[in-house]
């Protein structure tokens, strides 16, 4: 009887240990949410929809006629009943409205948002002595020096002194031009000016 009162003990302290080593293990690390929606893009102030931007239209009480587009050449969007509208040109709030115009054919309240998820429109260009020269993404403010940093640097027999950003102001070519040298030695701070959509930085 003694035998089986020991052996009992043991199997309940050791059922206790067990528990108490299990509480003591940290929680396995939640996975991420493999679906969260990516965050909408932040727009500059004076964002306009342009071609090769992607939008996501989003009608809340319709959704056979929501859909992510993306902005064609010509400027237009393809969406379910409303076909071809319009979206180069306008902000985010402006297509909303011309799409609720369009949209009342179909609907008799119609209630929709439009988020923008790509911005591919703004783009700058760099061209000359720079390891990858081409165009690059306007998604948010950059300077000269930032995207000359953008396209890997200057090359060794560039003439970094003469560089020049080229921009078309009231339907005319105005040109600014941008010291490397001073820029990286803290003078003349003010050449390294904000670039603007459609801005072109040469580096002979």
């Amino acid at each position: 009887m003694r035998i089986l009162t020991s052996f009992a003990s043991i199997c309940l302290l050791t059922a206790a240990a067990g528990a108490q080593t299990a509480a003591q293990k940290p929680a396995a690390p939640a996975k991420p949410n493999a679906t969260a929606a990516p965050a909408p893009v932040v727009t500059p102030p004076d964002y306009v929809i342009g071609p090769d931007d992607v939008l996501d239209v989003v009608f809340w009480r319709d959704k056979d006629m929501s859909a992510e587009v993306a902005v064609r050449p010509d400027g237009k969007i393809s969406l379910p009943l409303l076909n071809d509208v319009q979206a180069a040109g306008l902000t985010p709030p402006q297509l909303r409205d011309r799409l609720t115009e369009e949209a009342h054919r179909y609907v008799e309240d119609p209630n929709l948002t439009v988020v923008v998820k790509q911005i591919n429109s703004r783009k700058v260009f760099i061209t000359g002595q720079v390891q990858k020269p081409g165009p690059y993404a306007l998604s948010g403010p950059t300077t000269v020096l930032q995207l000359i940093a953008m396209s890997g640097g200057v090359l060794e027999y560039a003439h970094s002194k003469k560089i020049v950003v080229m921009r078309t102001e009231n339907g005319r070519q105005v040109s600014y031009p941008f010291n490397y040298n001073d820029v990286i030695s803290r003078k003349n701070l003010r050449q390294n000016i904000e670039l603007k959509p459609g801005d072109t930085v040469i580096v002979p």
